[in-house]
């Protein structure tokens, strides 16, 4: 039996990682959320820094019902009024269907009102 045969088809598929892991990172999209002054505050944005723009936002409550939903402005924001006292799950969906969520503790909400 040739070991180069099999050792050929290694080579090529650790090439293929090499040469398309790094591409799947730049798509990562990461959400931060924070509650102040009666408002909900978001963030959005690449791992390279870049803001999220356009991405949907989607708020869901502990029901896991759609309350409300925005776009991100250039800087990756988006912003809105407390709807209510309770755990939020917000989601964002940013280009190319690239998603991400964060989880709004009830308490953080309460403390931000």
């Amino acid at each position: 039996m040739n070991i180069m045969k099999p050792m050929k088809y290694v080579l090529v598929v650790m090439a293929v990682v090499l040469l398309f892991g790094g591409t799947a990172m730049a798509h990562k999209v990461s959400l931060f959320a924070y509650a102040e002054g009666g408002k909900i505050y978001t963030e959005s944005y690449f791992p390279d820094g870049k803001p999220v723009q356009g991405g949907k936002v989607m708020v869901y409550d502990s029901q896991d019902q759609l309350i409300l939903e925005g776009v991100t402005d250039d800087e990756g924001l988006f912003s809105f009024d407390i709807p209510k006292i309770d755990d939020f799950n917000i989601v964002i969906n940013a280009t190319m269907g690239h998603k991400n969520s964060f989880k709004l503790k009830k308490s953080e909400v309460e403390a931000g009102k």
